[in-house]
């Protein structure tokens, strides 16, 4: 293969300054072992221009002996799609997109999970005799001679971004324990079937059987891979059907046959703890569960229905190992994200976050625990369940204390305590559930909070929506006529005046899962309180007078927000109505 060679590419064993001539170890003694694929790596990626020289020498650091590559996104320099277009460049392979070839079945039995897993490849069809191979690191001459000689294949080498292949050797592993426990557990059954119907006893003793603990177990780490929020056990005529929730909508995952529902349902009741003999009552529990292979610390809440067809479970999945996002990367304007830390930095206060149930309050919430933590200062959080773990935050009972997140407010008590602390010198950080932040004045007082201290406590109301983003793959561009527009509360003079404005709609491809979407973002809405909305909550104004008033402020409904993205090409029309009010 012919390769262009950069300028002032190194050979291996040389580095730049160096003083050591090929005979001796030179004046500063035995040089440092000298990663020779790495260092070509990044002289190839030094050639584009594309990475400065400072980030190129953290990043030539942090990859030591390791991969060059992997450091490259590892210390988001490069991300892993725009990684493989320049390696398959510069070593004049194919790209392969593995979301949209898709992985055949055959191909991926060619070759051991465990080597594919070491060599970070992924065998995705065979075509006229070849198995087709894509790698993240085409540089690595021994891998791909490993490759060579684990099939009887010659080998077509492509390369692929090192997430995707990543991403479908989880999925392969996961794919092989389910089925191998399937299996086992079928066979079982099968051999104890006239047991089964004699004596139903039987099979709740056997739940604790390998296999089925297997099967079990590889959906809640699926669940976990793919980002679920819920996990929906619904009993049907003829199967057990299971749903994830992803990015707040409800998805199809697969159906376990009928005949596994009992053994599945009662594991489930097992690991929550509960009463596997009572099935014509709601049940919770929790589950604790350390997925080590997916580097996950999982806190499960479990809730059994009786249905028709038998019992109902869903699981809501926490991720305690999951790191607390940064204000940065909540999706605020640049205006409201100033305007909430300027706010959150108070020593006194209450920064009350609305939204329904499941609009990322908490993280919210977290993302400005995160930004204020300090050794300075002493923090408490009071929650059920708790969502995220900070080092240096108490998530116990203490008389002392500087700022305050209490989970929610759900009654008159909470309300008058989380408003005398804001009042007594702390900074209190709490949710609430109204439809926009004009509402929360009004709710407290009707919650049985003096007005009077409403408006001399509340320092701020964020409220917020989550929304679906578009699909960077597949998302397409068009003109929005002016009937959209008005119907997106455009204003007519604006509607007119934009001809040739674009927006973005979903299209669907396999990366999203033919849904259009990947991934939400926040539509938010920040009411600050000024000496006129204090006047306002003190005399019990209507939630309409409130909003005018903040409007005249300079405040942006949810709506203007949410359009902005939608200006911007984060969300479509469709989804900031879904949503919004």
């Amino acid at each position: 293969m012919d390769i262009e060679r950069p300028p002032n590419l190194r050979t291996p064993g040389t580095e730049p300054g160096s003083a050591t001539s090929p005979g001796g170890a030179g004046l500063g003694g035995t040089p440092p072992p000298i990663n020779a694929l790495a260092e070509l790596v990044a002289d190839l990626i030094s050639a584009t221009g594309l990475v400065p020289a400072d980030k190129l020498a953290m990043v030539r650091s942090a990859a030591g002996m390791g991969s060059f590559a992997h450091a490259l996104v590892e210390q988001n320099v490069a991300s892993s799609e725009g990684l493989a277009r320049t390696l398959a460049a510069r070593y004049q392979l194919p790209l392969v997109d593995l979301a949209l070839t898709g992985v055949t079945d055959e191909a991926s039995g060619e070759i051991a999970l465990h080597v594919l897993e070491r060599l970070v490849a992924m065998p995705y069809a065979i075509e006229d005799g070849t198995l087709r191979v894509a790698v993240a690191d085409p540089g690595n001459i021994q891998g791909i001679d490993e490759l060579r000689l684990a099939t009887r294949y010659p080998l077509d080498i492509g390369v692929a971004a090192r997430d995707d292949i990543l991403t479908e050797i989880r999925r392969l592993a996961r794919a092989s324990e389910a089925f191998g426990a399937r299996a086992a557990v079928q066979e079982e059954l099968e051999s104890l079937e006239e047991e089964e119907e004699a004596d139903d006893l039987e099979v709740e003793d056997g739940i604790s059987d390998a296999p089925l603990v297997r099967l079990v177990n590889s959906v809640i780490f699926q669940a976990a891979e793919d980002g679920a929020s819920d996990v929906h056990f619904e009993p049907q005529e003829d199967s057990l059907l299971v749903r994830f929730r992803i990015d707040g909508v409800l998805q199809e995952v697969q159906r376990i046959p009928k005949r596994m529902t009992p053994g599945v349902v009662t594991r489930l009741k097992v690991l929550a703890k509960l009463d596997i003999a009572e099935r014509r009552k709601p049940q919770d529990g929790r589950i604790s569960l350390n997925a080590a292979a997916a580097g996950r610390l999982l806190d499960v809440r479990v809730a059994t229905l009786p249905t028709v067809e038998g019992e109902s479970i869903v699981m809501r999945l926490l991720d305690k190992s999951k790191r607390a996002p940064t204000l940065q990367e909540l999706g605020m304007s640049d205006e409201m994200r100033a305007q909430l830390e300027i706010l959150i930095r108070k020593p006194t206060g209450a920064l009350l976050v609305c939204g329904p149930t499941g609009s990322g309050k908490s993280t919210t919430l977290y993302a400005g625990l995160t930004e204020i933590n300090r050794p300075e200062i002493n923090i408490i959080t009071v929650e059920d369940p708790v969502e995220y773990r900070l080092q240096g935050v108490n998530q116990v009972q203490i008389n002392t204390k500087d700022v305050v997140m209490v989970g929610e407010i759900r009654d008159g008590e909470t309300a008058k305590i989380s408003i005398e602390a804001a009042l007594t010198g702390h900074l209190v950080l709490s949710t609430l559930h109204t439809n926009d932040a004009p509402q929360a004045l009004t709710r407290l007082s009707e919650m049985g909070v003096e007005p009077f201290l409403v408006g001399a406590a509340v320092s701020a109301v964020l409220a917020q929506r989550l929304a679906r983003k578009l699909c960077t793959h597949c998302c397409e561009m068009y003109t929005p006529g002016v009937d959209e527009l008005l119907k997106a509360r455009v204003s007519p003079d604006i509607a007119a005046a934009s001809d040739g404005m674009v927006f973005y709609r979903k299209k669907g491809c396999p990366r999203c899962n033919q849904t259009g979407y990947k991934g939400r973002i926040g539509i938010y809405q920040l009411l600050t309180m000024s000496e006129q909305l204090e006047s306002l909550a003190v005399t019990k104004a209507s939630r309409e007078d409130i909003e005018r008033a903040a409007i005249g402020e300079g405040m942006r409904t949810l709506w203007d927000d949410g359009l902005a993205k939608v200006a911007a090409g984060l969300t479509s029309i469709e989804e900031l109505a879904r949503v919004s009010i």
